[in-house]
This record gives structure tokens, C-alpha cells and sequence, in this order.
């Protein structure tokens, strides 16, 4: 095949002909020039900006023997053959289909052997994001120590997937969209080299349409040039590219701006009926009304040559519309533009958007200005009010001031408030329901049991829950309940609230135990009086020996699991409640063995004063 495309053909092969890179370009023939060589580049930026062509580039610069201002002679030996790629020496892989943890390491193997014909080995690996994470492990050891005299060059269009690992052992050059301008200039000294023929404004439209690649700007250049039979008429370049026609545009514009939608849909059934694309109709649309708003701005901010425009067409669009009918138009064209993507009937939504476009006044809702007379005069009507409102006021306040002043001092002092706590704490509720059937079983025993299981149960439970039953002991038990006190009431309050504590507790306490006991919480400032009154209602205190006083020393010890001034647990079930005692019981050894009786001989201690 004899015929080759344009951006084949007319691909760079120095460091000047690379367009819109004058920073990379720059920076690369310096370090070449100085010696400066790193042994890993990274180039990153969209398609078709030159990317691989400046690998291509450095490689040849790096191995000449005839540079000149740091740019490749391309005519020794070495550069025909890097640019024929027949040179062994530089290797271009294509990561997309070696992207294989194998493929890395064949190359890091082969990397170890010096160059036979250059001074350097090159390897230029293209789209470098595609490689996977095993093949970018393989490769980040060579970025790291690589061998002598390799130089590896990673390519890629998303930067943003290749690993920080990698990016930090190269140096990173970032290629830039190309401009319409630049793009232009190419295609036009690409034009003049082959003696076409051309008009300009076709070659801005495919410059516009490229949208910021070289390559794509010369691909579309090659089917104009077929479709149009070795010319490049503006027409053709606009059947190619499914641009608008500049004139429709603007007709569409003065219609819409008009406020005549009629006329604005049929130019819009117009322009879809010579086949134009509605994606590209919107783009189209979206740059017009952009340089007519830059235009409104400053006429020096556009190239009014690259529109197909005068300035006549210019400055008559811009009296047509003001600058926020501009804004809201340009709103609507990007909503309709979004929703166009996932749509089979475009034509639909831009009926919808041509519509909306003519309903566009750019107005802001301001309420009109008075006449100047009736400013005046509302301004002082209110200026009055306001005057004679502060007077009141001011007045008022003077008298209040006086007042304060001649009382005496003492009166002047507000009475003190008393303190209210700065966290007002809910109401405890005690649940004596659950309470009460707890206690009518209570043995002295079982508390016992569960104060010895105590801090195994604790153990069993969550760090947090733990936490919270620090400040708490078990008070009373039966063989099928648990009381709990608390020693403040808020934790006593959170504690009730937590329904996963009570059954992480009694299941703990099966698993302990072997029997199913409810566990009820209770605060401790409220537990003497619960069993007091519990006592007093069932009259277990009628039962309770009476014992004549005696001296403090010869008292009974309570039991340690109650507090000194709670009274005593009622007897377990079945258990004599004791008689009054008799003359014969009235000794301290009686009063221990009667104590021993109803406490427990464990807990009972006998203390000789």
C-alpha cells in the first residue's frame, strides 16, 4: 500500500517540529546538551499531542553523534534506523497488549545487557496505565536501580492510574491540549508543502473540531481531502466534521434572542436535515455564544478570523442579547447537552431546548426605580417615622438609667437565683415491679454466689459495658433475679436505656450459674428506702428479734454486702424469723450464734474490744 496518512507522513522527527510543546521540547534538548539524562521519563497528556513522537525524538537525540543544538541530525545511521524502528537497541512496546507480569520481567532480564550498536538502550512503553499491578511491581525494582546506559520512557494518556511508586522514580512532563491556532498552523504548512489548495475557514473548522489533538486534527484533514477530491473546501470540511454552518448559526441566534420560536425551530429542522449531528449542533452552539459574550467583553479576546465571522456579524450579535440572557442560555444549553447523552431522539430535546432558548429575556427581577419626587417624599416619610421612633426609645432608656441610679445600692442587686444545675437530668423511674418479685425471693446465699461470680461476669463483657458496671455491685439475688445498684444515678439512667447490657448480663449469668435469672438495675441512694418499704409493707420487721441495747462494741456486724445503715435482707424462705430473746440468750455468744443464724457463719466477724 503506497498511499500513507498524513499524520504518519508528516510525523515529527525533531524537537522543533513537535507543535505546542515548547516547555517540553525545551527542557529535553537542554538536559541533552548538558548531559543531564535521567533514566526514566514520564510522559503524560490526551491523544495525539506527540507524546510517543518526542520519545522517538529523545531516543534518536541521545544516541547522535552529530546533535545539533540538541536535535537529532536524522541522517546518520542510528537516526534512519530509529526512525525506520529497525534499530534493536530501541524498544517500543505497547503496554495495552503486553501488560502481563511476564512481559515486565522478560524486559527487566534483557535490560541487564548492554547495547550493541547505541549508546543507549531506549525502551518506550506506550499507555503505560495499562499494565497490572504485578507487572508494576516487576518494573518499579529497574525504575529504582537501573542498569547502566537504559533509559525507559513511560507513555500514557491517564497519569491518574499509574502508582505513586512509579511516578516518583521519573520525571513527569505533562503535554498540553493543542490550540486551534497551533493546530492550523500546521495543517496549512502541511498544505502549502503538498500544493493543495485550501480556503482557511475550512481549515478552522476541522482545527475546532480536532478539540485539541494533532492527530485528530489530521485525520479528519485526510478525509476531507478524500472526500473533496485532493481539495479543502469549507463546505466539505463541514459535511465531514457535522459542524453548522456559521450563517445558520447566527440565524439561529437572532431568532432565539427575537424571541421567535417558530422561525428558530424550523432553521433548527433545517440544520438536522442535512444531517448534522445534535451533540455537535450543542458544541457548536456553546462556542458561538461563548465568543459572543467575549466579544461583549472586549473584541481582542477572540481571533474574529478563525469564526468565519466579521465584525459587523459581531458586533450586531452582541446588541442582540444582553450578557446574563448569555449566562442563562449557555445553562441551558449544558443541561440539554447532559441529559442528549443516553438519548435515541435528540431531535425531541432540542425542540425542548430551542423553545426555552426563546423564552430567554435575561431580565433580573428588579423592581423598576420611583420617580425621583416619589423618593424623596417616601424617603422622609420614613426617615420621619424612623426619627420619631428613636426619640421614644431614647427617652425611655434615660428615665430607666435615673431611676437605677437614685435607688440604693443594695435594692439595685438582683436577689440571688438559686443555682440550677447547668444539665437538667431526667426523672429516675425505679421499676418496683421488677424489683419486688426479686426481693420475695432473696436469699442470702444467692447473693453470695453472684458476688463471687461478680468480676467473671464482667469479664464476659464488652469493654464499654464493663466500664459502665465499674461503679456498680449486686445488692440482693434469688435463684431467678438480680438487683444491681448503681452508685450514680445518670449511669444507673443509661444503664436502663441499654437493652443489650441487660442481655449480655443474664446471659452471662446462664452460662455461669446454669439457671435463667432477670437482672433489674437500681440506683443506691434509692435502695435502702426500696427495701425498707418492701420490709415495712410485707412485715418481715415485726418478725425481727428485739434486742436490748448495748454497747456499740457488742453490736453484730452487718453483712458486707449491705451497707451499715440499710437494714437486713429478709430471711431466706422457710428460714425462723427468731423469737425475742430470752434471759439465758442475752449473752454475746447467743447474739453471735443468732447472727451467725441469719447472716451466715462466712460473713459474720467477731471483733474482741
Amino acid at each position: 500500500m503506497s498511499y500513507q496518512a498524513l499524520y504518519r507522513v508528516w510525523r515529527p522527527q525533531r524537537f522543533d517540529e513537535l507543535v505546542g510543546q515548547q516547555v517540553v521540547t525545551q527542557t529535553l534538548k537542554n538536559a541533552i546538551i548538558t548531559h543531564q539524562i535521567s533514566h526514566a521519563y514520564l510522559f503524560a497528556g490526551p491523544r495525539g499531542t506527540g507524546k510517543t513522537s518526542a520519545a522517538k525524538i529523545f531516543a534518536k537525540a541521545v544516541n547522535c553523534h552529530h546533535l545539533e543544538d540538541g536535535e537529532p541530525c536524522n541522517k546518520c545511521d542510528l537516526c534512519k534506523a530509529i526512525t525506520n524502528g529497525q534499530l534493536n537497541d530501541v524498544i517500543e512496546i505497547d503496554a495495552a497488549s503486553n501488560n502481563g507480569v511476564e512481559e515486565i520481567r522478560d524486559i527487566r532480564d534483557k535490560a541487564k545487557y548492554a547495547p550493541t550498536q547505541a549508546d543507549y538502550k531506549v525502551y518506550i512503553i506506550d499507555e503505560v496505565h495499562m499494565l497490572s499491578t504485578g507487572a508494576f511491581n516487576a518494573l518499579l525494582k529497574t525504575l529504582e536501580e537501573p542498569p547502566a546506559n537504559v533509559i525507559f520512557i513511560l507513555a500514557t494518556t491517564e497519569p491518574h492510574k499509574i502508582p505513586l511508586t512509579i511516578i516518583s522514580r521519573v520525571q513527569r512532563f505533562d503535554f498540553r491540549r493543542i490550540s486551534a491556532k497551533d493546530a492550523f498552523g500546521r495543517m496549512k504548512y502541511i498544505l502549502d508543502q503538498k500544493n493543495v489548495e485550501y480556503e482557511e475557514k475550512a481549515l478552522w473548522v476541522i482545527a475546532n473540531a480536532a478539540e485539541g489533538g494533532m492527530r485528530d486534527a489530521l485525520s479528519i484533514l485526510d478525509q476531507v481531502l478524500s472526500f473533496s477530491d485532493n481539495q479543502v473546501k469549507l463546505a466539505d470540511a463541514l459535511t465531514v466534521t457535522g459542524s453548522v454552518t456559521k450563517q445558520l448559526l447566527e440565524k439561529y441566534f437572532f431568532e432565539v434572542t427575537g424571541h421567535q420560536s417558530a422561525e428558530a425551530l424550523d432553521t433548527m429542522k433545517d440544520i438536522l436535515g442535512e444531517g448534522k449531528d445534535g451533540q455537535r449542533f450543542i458544541e457548536d452552539l456553546i462556542s458561538f455564544i461563548r465568543d459572543v459574550l467575549l466579544y461583549q467583553e472586549s473584541p481582542e479576546l477572540i481571533m474574529v478570523e478563525s469564526t468565519g465571522l466579521t465584525d459587523e456579524d459581531f458586533a450586531k450579535m452582541s446588541k442582540a442579547a444582553p450578557a446574563t440572557a448569555l449566562y442563562q442560555m449557555i445553562d441551558e444549553l449544558n443541561n440539554i447537552q447532559e441529559e442528549m447523552r443516553f438519548t435515541t431522539h435528540p431531535d425531541v430535546y432540542l425542540e425542548v431546548l430551542t423553545v426555552k432558548l426563546s423564552q430567554v429575556d435575561g431580565q433580573a427581577n428588579v423592581q423598576p426605580a420611583p420617580q425621583a419626587n416619589e423618593t424623596t417624599s417616601t424617603v422622609d416619610q420614613n426617615t420621619q417615622q424612623t426619627i420619631e421612633q428613636l426619640q421614644a426609645t431614647v427617652k425611655s432608656l434615660q428615665a430607666t438609667v435615673k431611676k437605677l441610679q437614685s435607688a440604693p445600692a443594695a435594692s439595685t442587686r438582683p436577689a440571688k437565683q438559686p443555682s440550677q444545675p447547668r444539665v437538667q437530668q431526667r426523672k429516675v423511674e425505679v421499676k418496683l415491679s421488677q424489683i419486688n418479685p426479686v426481693l420475695g425471693k432473696a436469699t442470702r446465699r444467692d447473693l453470695v454466689e453472684i458476688q463471687g461470680l461478680w468480676q467473671e461476669l464482667l469479664s464476659k463483657l464488652s469493654v464499654p459495658q464493663r466500664s459502665l458496671l465499674h461503679v456498680s455491685k449486686p445488692v440482693a439475688a434469688s435463684e431467678d433475679g438480680v438487683i444491681v445498684a448503681f452508685d450514680y444515678a445518670f449511669l444507673f439512667q443509661q444503664a436502663m436505656d441499654d437493652s443489650e447490657l441487660l442481655a449480655s448480663m443474664e446471659q452471662g449469668l446462664q452460662e455461669l450459674t446454669g439457671n435463667e435469672r432477670h437482672v433489674v438495675f437500681v440506683p443506691k441512694d434509692k435502695w435502702p428506702q426500696i427495701r425498707r418499704e418492701y420490709i415495712k409493707e410485707h412485715g418481715l420487721d415485726k418478725h425481727q428479734p428485739q434486742q436490748s441495747p448495748r454497747p456499740a462494741s457488742q453490736q453484730p456486724v452487718q453483712s458486707a454486702t449491705s451497707e451499715s445503715e440499710q437494714p437486713p435482707l429478709p430471711p431466706e424462705p422457710g428460714e425462723p424469723v427468731g423469737e425475742p430473746p430470752t434471759s439465758a440468750e442475752s449473752g454475746p455468744t447467743d447474739t453471735v450464734s443468732k447472727a451467725q443464724e441469719l447472716f451466715g457463719s462466712e460473713i459474720v466477724k467477731v471483733e474482741d474490744n
